[in-house]
């Protein structure tokens, strides 16, 4: 895949780990510049931890060009993050949404024990905060453009432990539906990838540990997915090659998704 001339922003890196990140490196290495933003750090926290982990990665590539706080929550954050992006590249050829929260009370509970608040919370940043960036990207986005978000099967089958954020990733596949056709008025495209699991930040919250194994038994091809699988996919989604490709799913899971059955897993069940 060729980057080069290519420009576009990158929301979601938490650490070297992220899939964000394996995503930013492979369009980075492929000559693409990226914008970058990190969680915002407390008001008291004189070390800047969160931007700290994030600028110890791009500062080792040029091409990155900027890297800002966002706050998921507000509008006014992502209005400014993507305004930063048109006065640094003009208009953007891609764009990167790898955002997901919930409460660490709420994930332990049973789905059905799921708080109120914990659930709007949830549903905000995990799926309305792609609405808001997909409509804060309409002035800077070039014609022929592409957005990716991240989302995972357990919103498309019930994965006992994802609990409420299976629920939040269920709305962001319908949502990725809902904007592609939005934003295919302008040209561009808006996709989803559908990754196994990887030990990031958020997926150790998600209990990604219990299920590397299981994966590893039941996927056709016997392995866990990796951060460069998942890079290269991303990539690919974001780029010239994917071109006709719009509202769509792609499974990065070794063909986990595609079982009926746990597969060869039953050889060490008889």
């Amino acid at each position: 895949m060729q980057f080069s001339g290519k420009k576009g922003l990158i929301i979601g890196v938490a650490n070297e780990n992220s899939i964000a990140w394996a995503i930013a490196k492979t369009i980075m290495e492929a000559g693409g510049e990226c914008g970058f933003t990190h969680l915002p750090d407390r008001p008291d926290d004189e070390r800047q931890r969160n931007r700290r982990r994030v600028s110890k990665l791009t500062d080792q590539y040029e091409q990155a060009k900027f890297l800002l706080p966002m706050d998921a929550q507000k509008d006014e954050d992502i209005r400014m993050v993507f305004e930063k992006a048109g006065e640094t590249f003009g208009k953007i050829d891609f764009f990167l949404h790898s955002i997901a929260y919930a409460d660490i009370n709420d994930l332990r509970n049973d789905t059905v024990q799921t708080s109120r608040d914990g659930f709007k919370m949830a549903m905000d940043i995990s799926v309305y905060s792609l609405i808001s960036c997909c409509n804060a990207a309409r002035d800077v986005m070039a014609e022929n453009g592409a957005i990716a978000t991240m989302t995972y099967f357990g919103g498309e089958k019930c994965v006992p432990g994802y609990n409420v954020m299976g629920i939040c990733k269920a709305a962001l596949d319908a949502t990725v539906r809902y904007l592609a056709f939005d934003m295919g008025a302008q040209g561009v495209r808006v996709n989803a990838l559908s990754a196994g699991p990887i030990k990031t930040l958020a997926g150790v919250g998600a209990g990604v540990k219990e299920m590397l194994e299981m994966y590893k038994h039941i996927a056709p091809l016997g392995y866990n997915t990796t951060h460069e699988e998942v890079g290269n996919s991303g990539a690919f989604l974001l780029s010239n090659a994917s071109s006709g490709i719009s509202g769509e799913i792609l499974h990065v899971d070794g063909g986990y998704h595609a079982m009926g059955s746990p597969g060869r897993l039953l050889d060490q069940l008889k």
